[in-house]
């Protein structure tokens, strides 16, 4: 009899504990990560591993596991590795980082995936974008815009693949333009277009006019006037004031360096750009400034650029600050929502803070909240 008992107990112990197992694990929050880890991309597969790693020490919960699996930068193999992480029962994956690698998903219409990419246009239904679009930073800029009563704004857009985007952005965030100009961002052609923009030759032509006039006047003051307009380049306005430059990097540069060669300058018009991620090399650009643009949070970029340096030994790349928040966007998530229907929570309206700032979520959409930064002198001003 005692033998009888004994074994029942036992049998019953190990359904119950198998039971707590099969409870503990169904409220798990399974994370999938589709980042490349081998390619020449690799590096960037690996950072953001680590800066998830980061997040889940930070968070300190055991609710939480990410399952990496790699892509290889090359979307078929994206897609097999979305399919491994669809059959461990995983349902919202952090990644892919490209937007090229985006064109299968919607093959796995169960699973809610957290892209890197900016892009908002075309893409899969179960694919929110979560980098910084084009939308959050024009929000941000006609903010500044509304604030200093800018009222006659030009928008110059490279003839780039992110060119329908900007138009979108500029849709959607009501900004105002006096007019939009698309430009070839081959330096000669770049320097025509800027200089017909601008009715530079035009300016230039009124310069030398007055010159002449000046020159067969009887103005007894004609040789100082004449000498004060030898050190112009040319005379009259451009009718803006106000040039938003959707451009970075060098390409940035060659356009304001256009402008400077037609005579319009950031002392008399107002400079703006998309998000520059502090780009450090446009501080020793003094005839630019100053120059303005919307970017994360200053501050919290530099607390998790310590953070992750003192972890890793290596300065972290910029998606690697994303992939830290979208952990915690998730575990935000799933303390509000059952875990079982935390993609649907994506539907709904909320808002996130993280290092970036506040994330906005709406009708499977992800803005951000931005600040606005100055150039000036050399030196990053925080204007709000």
């Amino acid at each position: 009899m005692n033998k009888i008992f004994i074994i029942l107990f036992c049998i019953l112990y190990n359904l119950l504990i198998g039971s707590c197992l099969s409870i503990a694990e169904e409220t798990k929050i399974k994370i999938g990560l589709l980042v490349p880890l081998t390619g020449n991309n690799a590096e960037i597969g690996k950072q953001i591993i680590k800066s998830t790693r980061l997040a889940l020490k930070d968070i300190n919960s055991d609710k939480l596991e990410i399952f990496p699996k790699d892509t290889q930068s090359d979307p078929n193999q994206t897609l097999r590795s979305a399919i491994e992480l669809n059959n461990l029962g995983i349902k919202i994956v952090i990644g892919p980082v490209f937007y090229e690698n985006l064109i299968y998903l919607n093959e796995l219409k169960e699973i809610t995936f957290l892209s890197f990419t900016n892009k908002t246009l075309d893409l899969p239904k179960n694919v929110i974008s979560t980098g910084i679009n084009s939308t959050s930073q024009l929000n941000t800029i006609k903010k500044f815009i509304d604030q200093n009563e800018i009222e006659r704004s030009i928008f110059l857009i490279p003839n780039l693949d992110y060119d329908l985007e900007v138009k979108e952005g500029i849709k959607k965030s009501k900004i105002k333009t006096l007019k939009q100009y698309f430009y070839n961002i081959e330096p000669t052609k770049l320097t025509k277009q800027i200089e017909k923009i601008t009715n530079y030759e035009i300016r230039k032509q009124n310069l030398i006019d007055e010159i002449t006039r000046l020159e067969n006047s009887n103005d007894p003051n004609k040789e100082v006037k004449i000498k004060n307009l030898e050190k112009k380049y040319t005379i009259g306005n451009v009718n803006f004031d106000s040039v938003i430059i959707a451009d970075f990097d060098e390409s940035l540069k060659s356009v304001i360096t256009s402008l400077l060669y037609t005579d319009v300058s950031p002392k008399n018009k107002y400079f703006i750009t998309f998000n520059q991620w502090f780009d450090e090399s446009l501080l020793s650009e003094t005839a630019s400034q100053p120059i303005y643009y919307p970017s994360i949070n200053k501050k919290n970029l530099e607390d998790f650029e310590k953070k992750f340096i003192d972890q890793f030994k290596q300065n972290p790349n910029h998606i690697s600050l994303l992939s830290y928040d979208l952990v915690g966007l998730i575990y935000y998530l799933s303390l509000k929502n059952d875990i079982t229907k935390i993609n649907k929570a994506f539907d709904a309206k909320n808002s996130f803070k993280g290092k970036i700032g506040v994330f906005d979520i709406e009708e499977n959409k992800i803005n951000h909240q931005l600040n606005f930064y100055k150039i000036e002198n050399g030196l990053v001003e925080e204007i709000f």
